[in-house]
């Protein structure tokens, strides 16, 4: 905490106490990212249910695997936010963090009497991160939001899929883990501000679908300056001519996007089109844009034609960016994966080894933090109350038998 001491610790943000009041998965991951680098996260949940991502599954003897990655290197602490005592209790654990992170319904901390002003009153240094559907202000601002709610009025979901059928969600959260990434980024720069600039603690407010309209490219000035409303194009992009997910000779499907003059000229290299180099509808990515339907048509017959690893070859010495699209399958056989070490396998002590992404990115200069196993339901009150807060053991039994924790 700013003024404090801070007791050194060999990885990136030790020292840092984060108090996790948020559920699902927007505000959570956030802390998430945190933990993952040597923050201490306290993660306060409701007594005997928890975070409603503990009941969404799947399930392995009991043990939810959503839970297992997104609750990895935290503390759980069991608290009433609404009972009175557990709110003194949460102010004290304001007194020695550095940040609290929520995703309420905003007015909801209000309405508790923990607004930032009271947590701010307790601990002048506090950061505040504040992750809603519509954000803190705002004719929407009392509208309930998530992941879907935010990809739609943010603009993505209405171009993602093909213009013949109904918009198409993306295979995950992307607009929780977008709002996650953007909502860290932000915390770290407020307590680099608080920490290295002698700035004060602050209050970040972060909307869902602020998290997805900044990451729309051109959509908006293409909108303002020209009037053109993207529509959805399945998997051609303008920024890709040629460009699709071409069906391999195997039955696989393979991306290969042509962007740069350079590209373009490597590929017709590799295709054995040479004529393609002096054709004049295709000396530009503009003009090859205006004629991709027919190229993508020509690298189609092309790749399904060719033999898989005969393919790769010519792709490869082009030094042509490609993939297969892979499954999850393909991903945990990959032998890159492996060598980098991007999945990892953490130990749960009720149902064994789990295989999840591991801590990203990597840095040269400090240790990887081990990842420790997601908690059980408040499976850290006694350390957290009595070594932190300085409760009794018997304090803490009464307050369980009350239904504080």
């Amino acid at each position: 905490m700013k003024g404090q001491l801070r007791t050194p610790g060999p990885h990136l943000l030790s020292g840092l106490r984060i108090l996790d009041l948020g559920t699902m998965v927007a505000g959570p991951v956030a802390c998430t990212l945190f933990a993952d680098f040597g923050a201490e996260v306290i993660k306060v949940e409701v007594p005997k249910r928890g975070d409603t991502v503990r009941d969404l599954g799947p399930f392995v003897d009991g043990k939810c695997l959503y839970w297992s990655v997104e609750a990895r290197n935290k503390k759980s602490v069991t608290l009433d936010l609404r009972h009175p005592e557990g709110k003194e209790l949460l102010l004290q654990l304001v007194e020695k963090a550095d940040a609290v992170v929520e995703n309420f319904r905003p007015g909801t901390l209000e309405k508790w009497g923990l607004g930032y002003d009271v947590l701010k009153a307790r601990n002048p240094a506090l950061v505040m991160l504040r992750i809603s559907g519509f954000g803190q202000t705002g004719p929407y601002r009392e509208r309930a939001g998530y992941d879907r709610i935010a990809l739609a009025f943010g603009g993505l979901m209405g171009i993602t899929g093909y213009a013949d059928r109904p918009p198409v969600r993306i295979g995950t959260s992307t607009a929780d883990y977008q709002s996650a990434i953007l909502g860290a980024f932000a915390l770290m720069m407020a307590i680099y501000h608080r920490d290295c600039h002698g700035g004060e603690g602050q209050e970040i407010d972060l909307a869902m679908y602020e998290a997805i309209i900044r990451f729309t490219e051109v959509l908006v000035p293409a909108y303002d300056r020209m009037g053109t409303v993207r529509e959805r194009r399945g998997n051609k992009h303008f920024a890709a001519a040629p460009g699709e997910h071409f069906r391999t000779s195997d039955g696989r499907y393979l991306i290969l996007t042509i962007s740069a003059d350079a590209g373009f000229q490597r590929l017709a290299g590799a295709m054995e089109r040479g004529e393609w180099l002096a054709d004049p509808r295709f000396e530009s990515h503009e003009k090859r844009w205006q004629h991709v339907d027919e190229l993508n048509a020509a690298v189609a017959a092309w790749i399904e034609s060719q033999p898989v690893e005969q393919l790769c070859a010519r792709l490869d010495e082009a030094k042509l960016a490609y993939s297969f699209i892979y499954s999850v399958e393909d991903i945990m056989k990959d032998p890159h994966y492996a060598a980098r070490g991007t999945i990892t396998s953490v130990c749960d002590p009720k149902i064994g080894p789990v295989r999840m992404a591991g801590v990203i990115p990597k840095f040269s200069g400090t240790p990887e933090k081990p990842i420790a196993a997601a908690p059980d339901l408040g499976e850290h009150n006694e350390e957290v109350y009595g070594g932190l807060l300085g409760l009794s053991a018997d304090r803490i039994a009464a307050l369980a038998r009350l239904g504080v924790l």
